[in-house]
């Protein structure tokens, strides 16, 4: 009978997924100890997502253009804390879509990572379906995902 691999522990590229819920701050915190621990590139992504803009405002593009350096911004006070918190290498990757498909198809190519951190839910309203986010990373990313409750 093949034996199986034991999979890769010492991760070197971890992408973690932000927004300002409470799992998605621990992720954060998760993905900085890990970091850390193997002296690894942390990524930090947001997602700005088309279901939060009216027809109107995603048409706009100096919206949309405004949304998305606001997105940076705070995507960046991330960044500022993880360096802080003594990660050496920390990265931002921004995107647009749904959070879930983009991060899988665009991102983690982007980034090449081989760890994904998540937080189990998101932000209240709309976002609160990124449940069913985390769900479909940890089906169709193809890398390890780590979903933090």
């Amino acid at each position: 009978m093949a034996q199986k691999q034991e999979p890769n522990k010492n991760f070197k590229r971890i992408l973690v997924g932000v927004d300002d819920s409470e799992d998605a701050q621990l992720a954060f915190r998760y993905a900085i100890r890990e970091a850390r621990q193997n002296d690894a590139t942390l990524i930090i992504t947001s997602i700005l997502e088309d279901d939060d803009m009216s027809v109107y405002q995603a048409l706009d593009k100096n919206f949309v253009k405004d949304q998305r350096q606001k997105l940076y911004d705070h995507v960046n006070e991330y960044r500022k804390l993880a360096l802080r918190a003594g990660v050496k290498n920390v990265d931002i990757i921004i995107s647009e879509g749904q959070a879930g498909e983009t991060i899988v198809k665009k991102v983690i190519p982007a980034a090449e990572a081989d760890l994904l951190v998540i937080g189990s839910l998101s932000k209240t309203g709309i976002r609160k379906y990124f449940g069913s986010q985390a769900s479909y990373m940890a089906k169709y990313a193809p890398i390890s995902v780590m979903v933090v409750r």
